[in-house]
């Protein structure tokens, strides 16, 4: 069974940084080792969207996943590292996430399925 994530975070809102941004997403743009790194954790299908200065991360993660220990996997590895330094450049943490995360995760407030 699948489980949905739905993580934002703000983006430097200036016309050549989101281009390049874009450009690092592109398909086959980002670094194999990063992509590996995603898969390996049981992340099954993941998109990004951007509007304005606003991405929306959406996530589909099979039973192996578990945050704390991809968490620990992405410190521990120099290309994730490297990666995340890169898009740091162009990231802007919420004004109320936590210390240290990046990505904030939405609490999803409704759902189609569960109306009459």
């Amino acid at each position: 069974m699948t489980q949905r994530h739905v993580l934002l975070v703000d983006i430097v809102d200036e016309p050549e940084a989101t281009a390049a941004y874009e450009a690092f997403h592109a398909a086959g743009a980002v670094p194999t080792p990063i992509v590996a790194s995603i898969r390996a954790a049981g992340i099954v299908a993941m998109d990004i969207y951007r509007t304005g200065g606003r991405l929306v991360m959406v996530m589909e993660t099979d039973e192996t996943f578990d945050p704390a220990a991809k968490a620990a996997a992405d410190a521990a590895s120099p290309d994730v590292q490297a990666w995340e330094t890169k898009m740091d450049a162009f990231q802007r943490r919420l004004p109320w996430a936590e210390p240290g995360v990046k990505w904030v995760e939405a609490r999803r407030i409704f759902s189609l399925a569960e109306q009459h």
